[in-house]
């Protein structure tokens, strides 16, 4: 490496919030060109280092030097003043702008000072998006983008600032593997243009096709840095030689300080009576003649492609959208689920897609969150006794190894996985049976995975029941008793485990199976 390729250095540094170290000694260094992989469970302080070098929150101890030089990161105006551009894991859009508005938003191309140019602005977008390959229109509004557009947008947005460094917090959560490719090219004309890359990613697959090294995170520390054998061809040759190369393997022992044996620990439960039927559930226009069994003791997998219906038939079973006909059986009975208060009293619980906006009040604390669903258990005389509640929380905060300074923590301050367990615990202390888990591993750590992935065992194990949606195949196959596809708001086919493949599922989720 010469040293007019290194354009960041962070030497020894540190974050701490009341109460917590967030980050110790972090030593990390980023060349021109070159995807650097931010790697670590959740709460190991990516996210941290990610909003102190965009100017979010200010480091502690230690010193940042671009190009060689001290800096003192102010703002996340004075960040994208330095060439430093940022996309969070979780969206900051305005929804009620149109998706040109957002990628411009304060930047604005104007006739006039004061006076937008609508064309310009469209046009400027439009460009962004064609590098792209997002089929999203410049000029619609973003509240009725799905959330894979919605990413994009946000991915153009960061685009459009010609950052010299770009930092991507989990760009791809939401994404499909054509989304993914789309967003891959994308990368790969920045780094051939000398943009330099921070690449945060649970999705260890990932790493081997776009990374050029990896440094790893644990416990708010950097324990190691190692170059990638990535598929592509480097913008900057490696300089370490390729023996030195990380392995999958010894990643996960970095991240988790210990041996993860197995990616889906799956473990098949006796399959005990019928708890859930679904006979012609039909919402006109989205849902056709949805038909399909859900028993005790098993995980029912639902594949499908982004915009299929997957997310439309979850949170029409729990009440949030309407049914135009067709019947819901919960075990055995027909039910009329018209709302998510009567959802939760036939033991249903909803895992969003979304976890921040359907899943968590983010301005209340982690025993508040966990209570929600099961307020009138706590409850005496319209006041919540708060021991009973706290008594509950601490013992889900326990058993799912929830990261936090104490129940009493706001969530907002939670990393995006102790996030999501906080609404898992939301629902097992609700008592539910039956669990629509849509996209439940979303954005979480290869550690966090396994440890949700042994929930869903115990569940199963003891009688309850998982529909299980999910854009990662190999977690469908993995984790699934049974497979079910949607295409267009159909059921398209139904897989044993055993005979279920990735080619199988796919062709029955894009609707060309026997063709």
């Amino acid at each position: 490496m010469q040293p007019n390729d290194l354009i960041l250095e962070l030497r020894d540094v540190g974050k701490t919030f009341p109460g917590v170290t967030a980050l110790q000694d972090v030593r990390f260094d980023l060349r021109r060109g070159e995807v650097h992989v931010l790697l670590g469970e959740n709460g190991a302080g990516k996210s941290t280092l990610a909003k102190i070098l965009s100017g979010a929150c200010p480091k502690s101890t230690g010193e940042i030097r671009l190009e060689g030089r001290p800096v003192e990161i102010k703002n996340p105006r004075h960040a994208r003043a330095l060439g430093i551009g940022m996309i969070y894991q979780e969206l900051n859009l305005a929804p009620n702008l149109t998706v040109a508005e957002n990628i411009f938003l304060g930047r604005e191309p104007t006739v006039v000072p004061g006076v937008i140019s609508a064309p310009a602005l469209r046009q400027a977008a439009r460009k962004i998006l064609d590098q792209l390959g997002a089929s999203v229109a410049a000029d619609r509004p973003v509240r009725e983008l799905g959330i894979a557009h919605q990413q994009m947008v946000e991915v153009a947005k960061a685009l459009s600032l010609d950052a010299r460094i770009l930092i991507m917090d989990e760009p791809t959560s939401a994404l499909t593997r054509q989304e993914i490719r789309e967003l891959f090219s994308a990368i790969r004309r920045l780094t051939a243009q000398g943009v330099a890359i921070i690449y945060i990613s649970h999705r260890l697959e990932e790493l081997l096709e776009i990374g050029d090294r990896v440094t790893v995170l644990r416990d708010g520390r950097s324990v190691a840095t190692r170059p990638i054998r990535s598929a592509r061809v480097p913008a900057t040759p490696p300089t370490e030689p390729a023996g030195n190369d990380a392995t999958l393997g010894e990643l996960i022992r970095l991240m988790v300080n210990r041996e993860v044996k197995e990616q889906f620990p799956k473990r098949k439960a006796p399959r005990g009576p019928e708890l859930l039927r679904v006979e012609k559930l039909t919402q006109t226009g989205f849902l056709h003649d949805i038909s399909f069994t859900l028993h005790r003791g098993e995980v029912l997998g639902l594949a499908g492609l982004l915009g299929s219906g997957r997310t439309r038939l979850a949170r029409a079973l729990f009440g949030l959208e309407r049914i135009d006909s067709g019947t819901i059986f919960c075990r055995g009975q027909p039910r009329r689920i018209h709302s998510p208060r009567r959802a939760i009293d036939l033991g249903l619980g909803l895992l969003a897609e979304d976890r921040r906006t359907d899943g968590l009040v983010l301005n209340l604390s982690i025993r508040e969150n966990i209570g929600l669903s099961s307020l009138d258990r706590f409850c005496r005389w319209g006041v919540v006794r708060r021991d009973h509640e706290r008594h509950a929380a601490t013992d889900y905060v326990q058993q799912l190894r929830i990261k936090s300074q104490g129940v009493d923590q706001p969530v907002m301050f939670l990393s995006g996985g102790n996030q999501q367990k906080v609404v898992l615990s939301k629902w097992l202390c609700s008592q539910a049976e039956l669990f629509i888990f849509d996209e439940p591993t979303r954005g979480i750590d290869v550690g966090a995975k396994v440890e949700i992935y042994e929930l869903m065992n115990r569940l199963t194990a003891d009688g309850a029941a998982i529909l299980m949606i999910s854009s990662d195949l190999p977690e469908v196959l993995g984790m699934s008793d049974r497979i079910l596809t949607l295409c267009r708001g159909s059921i398209t086919g139904e897989l044993s485990a055993a005979e279920a493949s990735q080619e199988a599922v796919l062709e029955r989720a894009l609707g060309v199976a026997g063709r």
